[in-house]
C-alpha cells in the first residue's frame, strides 16, 4: 500500500512538474505572436523600404512572398522535428534563429539581403510556431487546454491589428533616421525576453511515437512553390523572359512528381508531408481548395490595400496602419463569436459570412472609385468593418469544415496540411494578384485596386456558393490546429 501511494505521489509530482504554468501559456503565445505579426507588419512598410533601398516592385513582393513560402514549406517539418527532438529544445533554437534573422532584416544594406533574411525568418518561424500548439496539447488538460487553444486562435486577429498599427507607428516615428528598420529590430528585445523566460518555465516534451520526417516530400513541395512563385513575382518586371515560362512548366512537373512520391511513400506505410489518402477525404479535398482560394484573396488584399493607401492616397505609414484597423477589429470580434454561430447554423453561417464580406468589398471599391483621389480613411471604415466581420465567419468555418472528416489520430497531420495550404495561398495572392495590381497601377491606382478586388469578389462569391458542397460539421471533429499526430 505504501509503495502504491509513493508511486502515485511521484506520478502526481511528475504530472505537476510537466504542466505548463499560466504565465507559460502567455510566453508561448508571445513566441507565436511575433511570426504572425511579421507578415502583417511588413505591408505598411513597403513604400518606406522602396524609398530606402530603391527596391523594384517585384522585389517588394518577394519580401512578403519569400517569408510566406519558407513558412509554408517547412511548417509540417517543424512540427515533426519537435515531436522527435523535443518541443522545448526546438522552440528555443528556432526562437534564437528568428531573432537573429530579424536582426539581419533590420540591418540589411540592400533589398537582396533583406529578401534572403526574410526567407530565413520564415523558415525559423515555421520551426517555432508548431511547438506552441503541440506543447499546449501535451501539457494542458480540460478547460485550461481549451482556453489556451482559443487564445491561440485569437492571436492571429490580435497580431493583424498590432502588426499594422505598430508597423505604421514605427515607420512614421523614423527613430534616429532608421525608417522601416525598427519593424524588424523590435523582435530582438521581445524575442530575447521570451527566450529567457521560456527556458525556465516551459516544460520539455516530445512524442513517444514521433512520425518520420518526410525529407523528399518537403524538398519537392518547397521546390514546387519556388518554381511557381519566382516567375510570377519577377516575370512581369523583367518582360517575361524564357526562363520564367520554363520555371512555370517545371512547377507543374514538380507538382506531379511530388504527388507520385507522396503516394508511393504512403503505400510503403510511411506518413508523408501531404498524405494523398487524407487529401481525398471530402472535407479535405473541397475545404483545402476553398482555404487556398480564400488565402489568395486575403493575401492579395492586404498587399494592394497598403500600397493603395500609401502610394495612391499618399497617406503616411501610421495612417496606412490605422486604415485597416476597422477590418482587423471586426475580424477579431467575429472570430470570438464565430464558433457559436457556426455550431448553430452550420454551413449557412459560412455562406452568410461570405455574402457579408462580398458586400463590404464591393462597397469599398465603390467608395474608392467614386471618391478618388479625395477618399478619407473614415469613408473606408464602414465597408472595411463589414468585410472583416464577414471574412472572420468564413475563415473560422473553413478551418473547422476542412478537418470535419479527419480521424482524431490524424488531426495533427490534417492541421499541418491546412496551415501549409493557407500560408501558400497568402504568398500566391501577393505573387499573382499583387503582380496584376502593379502592372495596372501606372494607368490609375483606383482602376488597379478595383480590378484586383473584382477578382477577389469573384473568389468570395464562389466560396459562398461552395459552402453548400462542404460536409456537415460533426461534433467530434478536430477544430483546432495541432501539429502533433
Amino acid at each position: 500500500m505504501t509503495t502504491t501511494r509513493t508511486h502515485a505521489a511521484r506520478h502526481h509530482t511528475r504530472d505537476r512538474a510537466d504542466e505548463l504554468p499560466p504565465f507559460g501559456v502567455l510566453i508561448l503565445l508571445a513566441g507565436a505572436f511575433l511570426p504572425i505579426m511579421d507578415f502583417f507588419i511588413t505591408n505598411v512598410a513597403l513604400p518606406s523600404i522602396d524609398t530606402s533601398l530603391h527596391a523594384s516592385t517585384s522585389s517588394l513582393q518577394l519580401v512578403i512572398a519569400g517569408y510566406g513560402v519558407a513558412y509554408a514549406a517547412l511548417l509540417v517539418l517543424g512540427g515533426r522535428l519537435g515531436d522527435r527532438y523535443g518541443r522545448h529544445r526546438l522552440f528555443l533554437g528556432a526562437l534564437v534563429g528568428f531573432v537573429l534573422a530579424s536582426l539581419a532584416c533590420g540591418l540589411a544594406p540592400d533589398v537582396d539581403l533583406l529578401i534572403a533574411a526574410r526567407i530565413v525568418q520564415g523558415a525559423t518561424a515555421a520551426l517555432l510556431v508548431p511547438q506552441v500548439l503541440a506543447t499546449f496539447h501535451h501539457t494542458l488538460d480540460g478547460e485550461r487546454k481549451a482556453r489556451a487553444l482559443a487564445l491561440y486562435g485569437a492571436t492571429s486577429g490580435i497580431a493583424a491589428v498590432v502588426g499594422q498599427l505598430v508597423g505604421g507607428l514605427l515607420v512614421s516615428a523614423d527613430i534616429a533616421g532608421t525608417g522601416w528598420r525598427p519593424i524588424f529590430l523590435v523582435n530582438v528585445p521581445i524575442g530575447l525576453v521570451v527566450l529567457l523566460v521560456a527556458a525556465r518555465i516551459v516544460p520539455a516534451t516530445k512524442s513517444p511515437h514521433p512520425v518520420g520526417v518526410d525529407l523528399p516530400g518537403t524538398v519537392l513541395f518547397a521546390a514546387t512553390l519556388v518554381a511557381l512563385l519566382v516567375p510570377l513575382t519577377e516575370g512581369h518586371a523583367l518582360g517575361w523572359p524564357w526562363w520564367s515560362w520554363a520555371l512555370l512548366a517545371l512547377a507543374v512537373v514538380l507538382g506531379a512528381v511530388t504527388y507520385l512520391v507522396e503516394r508511393r511513400a504512403e503505400r510503403r506505410g510511411e506518413v508523408p508531408l501531404l498524405p494523398p489518402s487524407l487529401l481525398r477525404l471530402p472535407s479535405m479535398s473541397r475545404g483545402l481548395l476553398m482555404v487556398l482560394a480564400f488565402s489568395i484573396g486575403f493575401g492579395a488584399f492586404m498587399f494592394v490595400f497598403a500600397l493603395t493607401v500609401q502610394n495612391g492616397l499618399h497617406e503616411d505609414a501610421l495612417h496606412g496602419g490605422l486604415a485597416i484597423l476597422p477590418m482587423a477589429l471586426l475580424f477579431f470580434a467575429g472570430s470570438v463569436l464565430a464558433p457559436r454561430l457556426i455550431s448553430r447554423f452550420g454551413r449557412a453561417a459560412l455562406a452568410a459570412g461570405a455574402v457579408v464580406q462580398l458586400a463590404g468589398l464591393a462597397w469599398l471599391v465603390a467608395v474608392l472609385v467614386t471618391g478618388w483621389p479625395h477618399v478619407s480613411l473614415w469613408a473606408m471604415a464602414a465597408p472595411l468593418a463589414l468585410a472583416g466581420a464577414g471574412q472572420s465567419m468564413l475563415f473560422a468555418g473553413l478551418f473547422r469544415s476542412v478537418l470535419a472528416d479527419v480521424p482524431t489520430h490524424l488531426g495533427g497531420i490534417g492541421s499541418g496540411a491546412l496551415i501549409t495550404l493557407q500560408q501558400s495561398g497568402l504568398a500566391l495572392g501577393v505573387a499573382t494578384l499583387g503582380t496584376l495590381y502593379i502592372s495596372l497601377a501606372p494607368h490609375g491606382v483606383p482602376h488597379a485596386f478595383a480590378t484586383v478586388e473584382y477578382v477577389h469578389i469573384g473568389i468570395v462569391a464562389l466560396l459562398a456558393l461552395g459552402a453548400a458542397a462542404l460536409p456537415r460539421f460533426t461534433p467530434g471533429a478536430v477544430s483546432t490546429p495541432v501539429t502533433d499526430a
